[in-house]
């Protein structure tokens, strides 16, 4: 491992529960900086880490601030990220330039794998991974979490790929790359917002304990890489998915005649659901991920959990 000493920087509290095998759980800040309004992104970032607390992990929201990976962050930190300006969305290709040039920079799922697998951390948990986009056969954009996901050994908690992406292609993608998709408590691979895509979930598991015991294994068998839990939002709290394609449909049209590329594509047409839901897309992400907050914590739990003793005859 590379000389890390003065470049990533590790809250006690989580140097704590790392130190003794203790579950901790990452959490991103892209959610911070790129994908909702302030006051609302820090108090959903402060409840993401409350519900991991509550349910016996500790929490490690990671950012890059000044030049320095932190993996744990103040509440004065994170109120300062919530409003700041020119703060970088990373991911893998420009980790090492925030770094280098000590830059302030909010990881996405791509970075908060990677800062995640340098602190020790097996577990995170996000709103929707990204993946391949709408008209990729042409463009080639394709998010630079799917490989990632392939690469780095961490379990990734969300609500499966955000709705304006093509989902068929993600998933094709996906288990191209080797990567495990398990449905929790749902044979349907959840779209965001929805919990339908009409897509199958390639992989069924019910309980904390059962997908622990798959990652335990994945690892244990040498098969590097991540796995997508994807944890479908609540009934109460879903938008149906045919009600939400005609609102994507029109901020991704929009966001195309408006010549929006790259890494401002995501960030741009979720600003824009949100206005064409009249805010109901905002508070419908912010259920999913304090759902997906809690699902990791328990997962995370269970991965710490030492093994049964086999029983003796």
């Amino acid at each position: 491992m590379p000389d890390l000493e003065d470049k990533l920087r590790i809250a006690p509290p989580i140097r704590d529960a790392l130190a003794v095998g203790g579950p901790v759980v990452a959490l991103e800040t892209t959610i911070v900086t790129h994908g909702m309004p302030y006051p609302e992104n820090v108090a959903t970032a402060l409840s993401l880490e409350d519900e991991i607390r509550r349910r016996g992990a500790t929490p490690a929201t990671i950012a890059v601030i000044d030049g320095v990976i932190r993996v744990g962050l103040s509440r004065e930190e994170l109120d300062w990220l919530g409003s700041a300006k020119d703060v970088l969305k990373l991911s893998r290709n420009d980790l090492a330039y925030a770094i280098a040039a000590r830059k302030h920079g909010a990881t996405t799922v791509a970075a908060t794998m990677i800062c995640a697998q340098l602190a020790g951390i097996r577990v995170f948990a996000t709103g929707g991974i990204g993946g391949v986009h709408r008209g990729a056969e042409t463009t080639f954009d394709i998010s630079a979490d799917l490989e990632e996901l392939a690469a780095t050994p961490v379990a990734v908690v969300c609500a499966g790929a955000k709705a304006l992406l093509d989902l068929p292609k993600t998933l094709e993608y996906l288990e191209t790359r080797g990567v495990p998709v398990v449905g929790y408590r749902t044979s349907e691979f959840p779209a965001f917002w929805s919990r339908s895509s009409g897509l199958p979930a390639p992989i069924r598991l019910d309980t904390a304990e059962g997908i622990a015991e798959l990652l335990k294994v994945k690892w244990g068998l040498g098969l590097g890489g991540g796995v997508v839990v994807a944890n479908p939002i609540a009934i109460e709290d879903e938008i149906p998915a045919e009600e939400m394609a005609a609102v994507i449909s029109a901020a991704v049209a929009e966001a195309g005649q408006r010549g929006v590329t790259g890494k401002s594509v995501t960030p741009y047409i979720l600003a824009r659901i949100v206005e064409l839901t009249g805010g109901r897309s905002l508070r419908t992400n912010i259920k999913l991920v304090q759902a997906n907050a809690r699902l990791a914590a328990e997962i995370a739990v269970a991965l710490c959990r030492p093994p049964t003793p086999s029983a003796t005859l």
